[in-house]
């Protein structure tokens, strides 16, 4: 397991400001880059260059052992459980439905799945579960299309289900790999810490998790195997938005909605968020200090429009996420947001 390091938090700058009363009242800090395929930085603010937790927003770099073991093709796997397996879901039918679909390839159980339990984030759902007298399962975990997959990769390549995560098996030392060649990182240089769903995570500088977006995005100069894994990820990304979030007020499938697919776009826990701008050769990735969502995705449509990585119709159908008003819950409004970013 990773050690703790004694560097101290980086200063990074103020990103965006909270108003209330004509007053500043918080302020979210933290760090930008835009690079292109080949790691070139484009612009950036913060220590973009300090390495942070990337929790859920590499995905997308986690499941290519999926596809160049040979696993998917063995086991069948559709387009809906390859979006399942890069999504942070909302917990709802459609996500769960297709998630079980995947163990019942596999012959295993939800028992299986080691990603633990927690309420479906949609609320319907939580609603419809509590009447029908139903308590939540593995199946509702954001992370459990991922886990889905980590099963099929062990078992394809011979480890026991119960030791799929691992950092030591043969499936988590490739998914490891991946993000290493993916981010331009040496060769076993990354050590895991235990992520919120139980799986590995890995601490990676910024601008290398923008890079592997704008490879994600633009895959034209990798190995054909992973070439066409990454080009059938965002195709099934762009064709199922709502199995990448929810149906729901979920960031991920409204850019993919609004862009058409053309912005692939991967949040993570403690407001991480990296885009890769498909056909545009560009990369972003977000971190705000304080883990608050409320700051990054203020930051993420500022910047979206401030780098002209989003035309003015897809800003005009994310207008929800950058809506500077602030109300109170009796729909008074209270303050304004103000971005700080520097493009």
């Amino acid at each position: 397991m990773e050690s703790r390091s004694a560097r101290p938090y980086p200063e990074n700058p103020v990103l965006c400001r909270i108003h209330r009363a004509g007053c500043v009242e918080s302020v979210h800090r933290g760090a930008w880059c835009l690079t292109d395929a080949a790691g070139a930085v484009i612009a950036g603010q913060g220590e973009f260059q300090a390495p942070f937790f990337a929790r859920s927003s590499v995905k997308s770099l986690q499941v290519l052992p999926l596809f160049e073991t040979g696993a998917l093709r063995r086991f069948g796997l559709d387009d809906e459980e390859v979006a399942l397996a890069v999504a942070s879901h909302s917990g709802e039918p459609c996500h769960t439905r297709t998630v079980r679909r995947t163990l019942d390839r596999l012959a295993l159980s939800v028992d299986h799945l080691q990603c633990g339990v927690h309420p479906p984030n949609d609320p319907e759902t939580r609603r419809a579960l509590t009447l029908e007298g139903c308590d939540p399962n593995p199946l509702h975990n954001n992370c459990s299309g991922k886990h889905a997959g980590f099963l099929a990769l062990g078992l394809h390549l011979g480890v026991v289900a119960e030791n799929y995560l691992d950092p030591a098996s043969a499936g988590q030392c490739l998914v490891r790999s991946a993000i290493e060649e993916m981010c331009g990182l040496p060769g076993e240089s990354l050590s895991p810490s235990i992520d919120g769903c139980s799986a590995p995570t890995y601490r990676l500088p910024l601008n290398a998790l923008a890079m592997a977006f704008a490879r994600v995005a633009n895959p034209e100069g990798l190995a054909q195997e992973r070439r066409e894994a990454l080009q059938r990820i965002t195709r099934v990304a762009a064709r199922h938005p709502e199995l990448i979030g929810g149906t729901v007020k979920r960031i991920d499938t409204d850019l993919l909605r609004a862009s058409g697919g053309r912005l692939f776009a991967k949040i993570g826990a403690e407001a991480i968020h990296a885009i890769g701008i498909v056909g545009g050769d560009r990369g972003l990735a977000v971190k705000i200090d304080d883990g608050r969502v409320r700051g990054l995705h203020a930051v993420v449509i500022g910047l979206l429009e401030g780098l002209k990585l989003a035309t003015p119709d897809e800003l005009k159908h994310l207008e929800r996420w950058s809506d500077p008003t602030l109300r109170n819950h009796a729909g008074q409004e209270v303050g304004r947001v103000e971005l700080a970013v520097e493009v």
